[in-house]
């Protein structure tokens, strides 16, 4: 076998099966892949083309257009109404009676006095309320001033007054001679109790 001597700087390459043998003085082995001369070319969009051996050329992906997934849906119904509580549908009721005359004693249609309205509105709706206030205090549901729901009965000076909360901080009555069915403020009077039916 012969001796080769190499000095430094110089290279001796050969290709083997593939592989490219470098040595140097001091240098080592690497064993690198060579490119054959017929490497095809791949190109990777937004990326860009390279040149890799051994891989057989793959066809170009034809350019679609995005398919077209429709018209977008409308908008979303709302869910059903809840049907309206007792309480609000007699609350409804009263309210249709704003500006009816105050006249003591009356249970409606056509005037009313503050128990009068409530026990009317409720009667409305299918539901049985007292005709007093002290006896509309005694049935129904006790109710704390910080839970009240439309239609719940409120109960003033000691029970001597009564109307139905609207919501807001408000209450349907019919207040006092010589003032018709109206909405007021609930702090308007000192609130005493609450009811619901």
């Amino acid at each position: 076998m012969a001796k080769h001597r190499l000095r430094r700087g110089n290279r001796l390459q050969f290709s083997t099966g593939g592989l490219l043998i470098a040595a140097g003085v001091g240098v080592g082995a690497f064993l690198l892949p060579v490119a054959p001369a017929a490497a095809e070319p791949i190109t990777i969009p937004g990326i860009g083309t390279f040149e890799v051996p051994g891989v057989p050329p793959v066809p170009p992906v034809p350019s679609a257009p995005a398919p077209n997934p429709g018209p977008l849906p409308g908008p979303v119904p709302a869910p059903p109404a809840m049907p309206a509580t007792h309480g609000a549908q007699a609350l409804a009721a009263a309210e249709s009676k704003i500006g009816s005359p105050y006249v003591w004693g009356a249970t409606g249609p056509n005037s009313f006095d503050c128990s009068g309205l409530v026990q009317w509105a409720y009667k409305q709706v299918g539901i049985s309320v007292p005709r007093t206030t002290y006896d509309q205090l005694n049935g129904g549901s006790p109710v704390d001033k910080g839970s009240l729901q439309p239609g719940d009965l409120v109960l003033f000076n000691g029970a001597e007054h009564v109307g139905l909360y609207a919501g807001n901080g408000t209450v349907v009555h019919a207040p006092t001679a010589g003032q018709p069915v109206k909405q007021s403020p609930l702090d308007s009077m000192p609130f005493y109790a609450a009811r619901r039916y």
